[in-house]
């Protein structure tokens, strides 16, 4: 049976109707926090945004409801230093913070620029916070959803993400790192560097209502969490494409576009372990174009 969502269609597929499932979204340093700023200014829903911040500053401008300042006795609210020591000092200090905001969780979103000193050592501890939850049964699903430094950023702060990363990989389920060198491949050359950085930002917002709506918003064919789980617990490493098609072949371009997209140079999704497809369109989307999109995509991996 077809369903109009605000003039729109959605189907999803991945490979027991628990709708309801509770998702925070973590933002976790500067980088953390602009992230989750756009995503509730794009109007992301069926989420709970929390922000973690060394800052108090940076933190008291972010739109998140729920704000938790780390580490107010080691730095004084006024930021990490680009030490990840620091932020990860800060977190430890505020341990039962966070435990607090995070109790609850079906499912939690960490989501960091790496490469400072907040985002880089506090996500970690925090990533470990959320996956302690689930007890033995390790039940809470944690997804690291996080960029890599521009080059223009230096090598310290690089080699300082690339610590942090390997960090994550050993306390998430799963995580979406994106380099944003490659980002500068879907943007004109003359784009400002404030504007790469906003653009970086919107890239965490993808990744994760990429994922979060197949769970909290309805389409024709419906997922929950216990799909996403079965696909995302315990997986590791994870990437992510995404593509726009029009006309009358539009749904095997936007296919193409997504398997071909720029933030999966030099990696591929052949030999996946797992799929999550989000196919959204108009209401005059057909079954048998989203077949043929899925069909390409399955192909490929």
């Amino acid at each position: 049976m077809a369903r109009e969502n605000d003039g729109a269609s959605r189907i999803t597929f991945a490979e027991d109707e628990c709708r309801g499932a509770r998702i925070k979204v973590v933002g976790v340093g500067g980088g953390g926090g602009n992230a989750i700023s756009r995503m509730i200014a794009s109007g992301l829903q069926g989420v709970e945004f929390i922000a973690i911040n060394t800052d108090l500053q940076a933190l008291k401008s972010n739109r998140a409801p729920v704000k938790i300042q780390i580490g107010g006795k080691l730095t004084k609210g006024l930021g990490a230093g680009a030490n990840p020591d620091t932020g990860r000092q800060a977190a430890v200090e505020d341990t039962e913070k966070i435990c607090d905001a995070l109790e609850g969780s079906d499912m939690v979103f960490i989501t960091t620029g790496l490469g400072g000193g907040t985002g880089t050592g506090a996500a970690p501890v925090v990533a470990s916070i959320a996956g302690q939850l689930g007890g033995d049964s390790g039940n809470v699903l944690t997804v690291a959803v996080v960029t890599l430094p521009f080059s223009l950023e230096g090598k310290r702060r690089m080699a300082q993400a690339m610590d942090g990363l390997a960090q994550l990989r050993d306390c998430v389920d799963s995580v979406i790192a994106i380099p944003n060198d490659r980002l500068l491949q879907t943007v004109a050359r003359n784009t400002p560097v404030s504007e790469a950085f906003r653009v970086a930002d919107d890239v965490l917002r993808q990744a994760v209502q990429g994922i979060s709506d197949i769970i909290t918003v309805p389409g024709q064919i419906n997922l929950d969490f216990a799909d996403v789980r079965a696909v995302m617990k315990g997986m590791g490493h994870a990437v992510m494409g995404t593509g726009i098609g029009e006309g009358e072949n539009r749904s095997v371009e936007a296919a193409q576009r997504a398997v071909s997209n720029p933030l999966l140079e030099d990696t591929s999704i052949e030999g996946a372990r797992g799929v999550i497809v989000n196919i959204t369109g108009g209401p005059d989307l057909s079954l048998a174009e989203a077949s043929e999109a899925t069909a390409l995509i399955t192909k490929v991996a």
